[in-house]
């Protein structure tokens, strides 16, 4: 495949999502989404904006990564956390009940000022390690194809897709999400279709494949997706903020439609990955390099396609989201056009800037983030739909146990970290220091409560 073919589709896709952006920006359409007319988006408008924002590269490059490491059971692992609209929509529908417009407004008329703003921290790095994660695999991408200029396709992908996000805001967002999931599953269905019905593939081989590395870790991993499901969407604001866009009943099926739709797109991903494994193909350039060599050019050239679509469509809606929760939810810049385009360039300058930095461990960011989330299981189960009052000290405590936890995940290799944790593999450690971030929690918020 010659990348500049590739290039020249991708910019076409570009130049689409463009085009469906809306003509006029306002206030209301930058930071809730509504159209120009004032209406709130439709359903299906919900679901395939729900489902190409989750389905973002790095998604896609994790599930095939851990099903060539770990066989169907690392695929199933990453997939559990696709169960997040389930939880989501079920956190949403109390939330929604008890009168509060999102999570921060929950928070904040329980915790004040401090719950508001050490839960703002955390959506706040996550939306960062989107905008960076994203990035990095665009930037991977074009150091296998076009040999190191990867990050010259950061900056071109970093200016391209701020233009059309800053003009429109959420409501971009959401129109443009629309055509880039039409042809996402367009290119990953044809795919997909070509990997099962090649000579070489065999549902049941695939179903029952260890991976190189053997099937253990990738269930210890599925228990670790267990653990961190409930608290998962909670910390996500771009699941978040659409959930309060649309009435109730409408909020509630594009949680369920997102759920089915997105768990089919990860699994069928994870196949590619699986198959790399069975036929004993050599892992390259996260199995980018892999893939070149697996499939015809065309089926490689959907792939590549597949993954910079899923990539420009997470940008967008993380930046949206990045603007709504600094300028309404912080109050750091007057509620305008201007205040949230400016928003919108810090957070790409700084995400495009982080993929310098060389880290291309990409599950890595999804375990430190479901890690720090994990204080919410507590708080929300006991004090949402409990019902019951949460002291400060003891969200407190369950907060700083969380965020202990994912900075210890993140800096294990530290040689004072290492000492901490029990020996094996990586995966093994997370799933001790997720039991360990829920029973401190627990025990804070439960002892809390009683004592109240």
């Amino acid at each position: 495949m010659h990348v500049v073919v590739l290039g020249v589709i991708f910019l076409a896709v570009i130049v689409a999502t463009m085009l469906a952006a809306p003509r006029r920006a306002t206030v209301e359409g930058f930071f809730g989404g509504k159209s120009a007319q004032g209406a709130a988006p439709g359903l299906w408008v919900l679901v395939l904006s729900q489902v190409t924002t989750w389905i973002f590269a790095r998604s896609l490059m994790n599930a095939a990564i851990l099903g060539y490491y770990y066989g169907i059971a690392g695929t199933l692992a990453y997939t559990a956390y696709y169960c997040s609209f389930l939880t989501g929509g079920v956190i949403v529908a109390h939330l929604r009940r008890t009168g509060a417009r999102s999570m921060q407004d929950w928070l904040g008329a329980h915790f004040g000022r401090l719950g508001q703003g050490s839960y703002n921290l955390v959506i706040g790095l996550r939306l960062l390690s989107e905008v960076f994660a994203n990035l990095l695999v665009v930037g991977l991408i074009f150091d296998t194809l076009a040999g190191g200029q990867g990050t010259l396709a950061i900056a071109v992908v970093s200016v391209l897709g701020l233009a059309y996000s800053a003009w429109g805001g959420l409501n971009a967002a959401l129109r443009t999400d629309v055509v880039q999931m039409v042809l996402f599953l367009v290119a990953l269905t044809l795919a997909f279709l070509a990997l099962v019905l090649s000579p070489q593939f065999s549902l049941g081989a695939v179903l029952m494949a260890p991976g190189v590395s053997g099937p253990y870790n990738g269930w210890v991993l599925l228990a670790v997706a267990a653990l961190q499901v409930f608290s998962y969407p909670a910390h996500d604001p771009v699941m978040m903020d659409r959930g309060f866009l649309a009435d109730p009943d409408t909020t509630r099926r594009s949680f369920i439609h997102a759920f089915w739709i997105s768990t089919l797109c990860i699994l069928a991903f994870g196949f590619f990955g699986i198959q790399a494994s069975l036929i004993g193909a050599t892992y390259e350039a996260e199995l980018i390099g892999t893939w070149s060599a697996m499939f015809p050019p065309w089926v490689f050239t959907l792939l590549i396609i597949s993954l910079l679509v899923s990539a420009l469509s997470t940008l967008d809606s993380a930046l949206a989201s990045s603007a709504r929760l600094a300028v309404e939810e912080m109050g750091l810049l007057a509620r305008s056009l201007t205040g949230g385009r400016l928003v919108m360039c810090g957070v790409m300058a700084l995400g495009a800037a982080l993929t310098l930095w060389g880290n291309a461990t990409l599950f890595d960011a999804v375990a430190v983030s479901g890690t720090a989330s994990m204080f919410l299981s507590p708080i929300l189960l006991v004090g949402l739909m409990g019902g019951r009052k949460i002291p400060l000290w003891s969200y407190l405590l369950a907060y700083g146990a969380a965020l202990i936890g994912a900075f210890v995940y993140f800096a294990r290799g530290w040689p004072s970290i290492a000492a901490l944790l029990p020996q094996g593999h990586k995966y093994e450690q997370l799933l001790v220091i997720c039991i360990m971030v829920l029973a401190i929690g627990f025990t804070a918020v439960l002892a809390g409560t009683r004592k109240g």
